[in-house]
């Protein structure tokens, strides 16, 4: 099976040729519920990869892999079926004096069995060609580990280590651990110890150092044995080995096949080169700002999630606790009453600019539906006993912050927390809704924030950063439809 003519570079793939009765039984039994005993693991490999697209030519189960380049899961489930390919393909490598590049997948995402706390790992592949054994050991990590790159990684392994970390949030990892294995024989010599060596390279680390992705390499060099966590998109795999590891690894299988794909740097021009490099590094610096920009997204979305649902969705102290965290963004000095003074003795917040006041009692109630005006009394109730509780405080009012209709989708609630006319015309104290609050809070209008509570906008003397006003902020944010005053 030549590939000069097509162009295509020869992969082993150790798993059944996609649609034979060997993948057709073997995905039927895996896919059979689980009888107590262990459940035989699916091909690993999709059966729809475009391999011609990526300059590729899989060769299966049962084909020749002498001259193939890349071996493709050749430890996986069926490692036991393939041995005479992955044989014939390290033997095809090593007469040709090339790299013997592997990619093989540690862990599995749908295993779902207790793990025996005796046990050190859950997932293990075994790694090398010899006759002496070696094993990668995976540790299955809790969601959303932090990642960073290993120290001193080459082009290739750096790109790689870009892509895999761009993986989704909740993509499984596994902390590998290189596991070397020893033998001993007894002969007329006497005792003979045998130990297998290597190293695995760290491409990919958790914070504790931990490599999550990386190449065993044997000590002559020969072999790059490449251990990823299972559930990768293989078109990238695919396509980070085309246009960066063989290039680099293998550049002569590259010139072998004559892959149209490969551009031999020993007969381009210097601008090609140059225009080459200048490329490689822009994607390189794309990466790099797609993964920074992805992490800042990630982080203010975990900083906004606990403020948004609390102002939108909560009752109780997780309201409360919103709002407070929400008027202290916006530079006021915030205390909360029922940690001074207990529970239920009075409002649930005092507020000020500073903590010289004048001060303002704050009551936060919510709402399934409508809200009773009865929350109007017990606020007043509170101004009325204020005085008795802490006279060296003078309070110059009252605001109820209410999170009303919260059984529905914000945009279904009534914009104003009353709308029975006759009752807002009594209202002596301010009544803000949380749907206005979080507006402000959203576009980090500090000033509207101030105004509402206090009553007006006093700029503290050391404000925090602040946006200008959007045009979508509600036009009461001006105009004050909120405030009645005495």
């Amino acid at each position: 099976m030549s590939t000069l003519s097509s162009g295509l570079v020869p992969v082993h793939v150790g798993q059944p040729e996609p649609g034979s009765d060997d993948d057709q039984q073997l995905r039927a039994r895996a896919a059979q519920p689980d009888r107590r005993e262990r459940r035989e693991a699916a091909p690993r490999v999709p059966g729809n990869l475009d391999w011609q697209r990526h300059g590729l030519q899989p060769r299966w189960l049962g084909m020749e892999t002498s001259d193939c380049v890349v071996a493709i899961e050749p430890a996986g489930p069926f490692s036991g079926q393939s041995a005479d390919e992955r044989r014939r393909f390290l033997a095809g490598a090593e007469r040709r004096g090339e790299m013997a590049l592997v990619v093989s997948l540690i862990g599995n995402t749908d295993d779902d069995h207790p793990r025996s706390p005796l046990s050190s790992y859950s997932a293990s592949i075994p790694v090398g060609g010899g006759i002496l054994p070696r094993s990668v050991t995976g540790r299955r990590l809790p969601t959303g580990p932090l990642l960073e790159l290993a120290s001193e990684l080459g082009p290739a392994d750096r790109d790689l280590a870009l892509r895999l970390r761009n993986r989704p949030p909740t993509a499984p990892w596994w902390a590998l651990e290189l596991r070397d294995m020893s033998a001993e024989w007894v002969g007329p010599a006497g005792v003979t110890r045998l130990m297998s060596r290597g190293r695995l390279e760290p491409i990919l680390v958790n914070n504790l150092g931990e490599p999550v992705a990386g190449a065993w390499v044997p000590p002559d060099g020969r072999q790059r044995w490449y251990v990823l966590p299972d559930g990768i998109d293989w078109n990238t795999v695919l396509d980070w080995l085309m246009q960066h590891a063989l290039p680099q690894f293998a550049p002569t299988a590259l010139r072998r096949a004559r892959s149209p794909r490969f551009a031999d740097p020993d007969l381009q021009t210097r601008d090609e080169l140059v225009a080459r490099q200048e490329l490689a590094d822009l994607e390189a610096h794309y990466a790099e700002e797609k993964l920074r920009l992805k992490q800042q997204l990630l982080a203010a979305q975990a900083q906004a999630e606990p403020l948004r649902h609390g102002l939108l969705y909560g009752s109780g102290t997780p309201l409360v606790n919103a709002v407070h965290a929400v008027l202290t963004a916006a530079g006021m000095h915030v205390v909360d009453l029922d940690l001074e003074l207990g529970a239920t003795k009075s409002a649930d917040l005092l507020v000020s600019l500073d903590d010289t006041g004048p001060w303002r009692l704050v009551e936060i109630k919510s709402a399934g539906g409508r809200p009773s005006e009865n929350l109007v009394v017990d606020l007043q109730r509170h101004l009325n006993t204020w005085p008795q509780l802490r006279p060296e405080r003078p309070v110059a009012g009252g605001v109820l912050i209410v999170n009303h209709q919260h059984k529905l989708d914000p945009s279904e609630r009534d914009i104003e927390v009353y709308t029975r006319q006759e009752f807002v015309d009594t209202l002596q104290i301010t009544v803000l809704s949380t749907r206005h609050l979080f507006d402000w809070w959203r576009l980090s209008d500090w000033a509207a924030i101030r105004t509402a509570v206090l009553g007006r906008d006093i700029t503290p003397a050391t404000p925090a950063a602040t946006t200008p006003t959007d045009p979508s902020v509600p036009a009461g944010a001006k105009s004050r439809w909120w405030q009645r005053r005495t």
